[in-house]
């Protein structure tokens, strides 16, 4: 008779926990953190009425040291055809600064910026570092001349697409001495001399390292101011600067004293217009003269005989 074998020992069971974590049960700074990311707009319209917890961490003044109001589908979404409501933008901006309580270190604005908005953000944010204001052609030569005065922090400064002129750039200049980073392209060209903004950055501005004027109509001589006025300029941006011919050593310098240089420009389509250096010779000294060349480029193209 065959003896039977001992059962074996049963394994416990597994317990599934399905309930849903407790988001109030967070810290406060992860939670503060975590509603950062959702944007100026979103906290005040939607994150701060979830409950009473969250609607104390949006009244804390460092949640505001960054206003994020700067981005394409934002401002489309309130200034379609229907219904346009850039008003409400200003207003949700402007209750935004006030949260801040002066502790506003960056803000981003895309096309509602005003000489209104510019003055009221100046009046209240005067440990402001950061601006930008892209596309925001209701801000004036006169908004800034008022509005400067009053960042004299200001370290970077975005003013694309606008409707400044030297006069802005100048005012600018002459009041935000702690000045590095600055965009200012894509202006209308009327009445504009070639290298006026160029000299007028190189007299003004000595601190930059980052330099954006793509579409700039200045020459070989504002580029050499800017270069000579400012000694710190790591980083320059002169895509569809067309006037420029790089004559003489201004290929050398700028090969020698930029790290990050910009000078071809893009096209939607299948092809995009580049300048881009070509080595002509080197002499006995061993220095390489170089030529500008212009080309029109197809990136689907690979050269057969090519080792990429």
């Amino acid at each position: 008779m065959m003896s039977s074998s001992p059962n074996p020992a049963k394994k416990p069971k597994l317990e599934i926990i399905t309930t849903n974590p407790n988001w109030l049960e967070l810290p406060k700074d992860l939670t503060s953190n975590i509603l950062k990311r959702l944007g100026a707009v979103e906290i005040l319209t939607n994150a701060r009425n979830v409950c009473p917890y969250w609607w104390n961490i949006c009244k804390d003044p460092f949640m505001w040291r960054e206003i994020q109001m700067g981005t394409f589908h934002l401002y489309f979404q309130y200034a379609n055809a229907d219904a346009p409501d850039l008003d409400y933008l200003v207003k949700l901006c402007q209750y935004a600064v006030d949260l801040s309580s002066g502790h506003l270190e960056k803000i981003d604005i895309y096309r509602f910026g005003s000489d209104h908005l510019l003055q009221y953000i100046a009046d209240r944010a005067s440990n402001l570092r950061h601006i930008q204001l892209a596309s925001c052609m209701r801000v004036s030569d006169e908004g800034w001349c008022e509005a400067a005065k009053k960042f004299p922090l200001l370290e970077e400064i975005d003013i694309s697409h606008g409707f400044q002129t030297k006069i802005s750039l100048e005012v600018i200049g002459q009041n935000c001495p702690l000045l590095k980073s600055l965009v200012y392209n894509g202006m209308s060209y009327g009445g504009r001399s070639k290298c006026d903004e160029a000299f007028i950055i190189a007299k003004t501005m000595p601190g930059l390292r980052h330099l954006d004027i793509h579409k700039n109509p200045l020459t070989d001589d504002g580029l050499l101011a800017i270069l000579d006025g400012c000694p710190l300029l790591e980083s320059l941006n002169i895509a569809g600067c067309y006037n420029l011919d790089f004559d003489g050593s201004l290929w050398e310098r700028l090969h020698n004293h930029i790290k990050d240089l910009h000078l071809r420009e893009y096209y939607p389509g299948p092809y995009y217009h580049s300048f881009e250096p070509v080595c002509v010779y080197a002499d006995s000294s061993g220095i390489s003269y170089y030529e500008i060349v212009e080309k029109f480029v197809d990136p689907e193209f690979k050269d057969e005989d090519s080792d990429a």
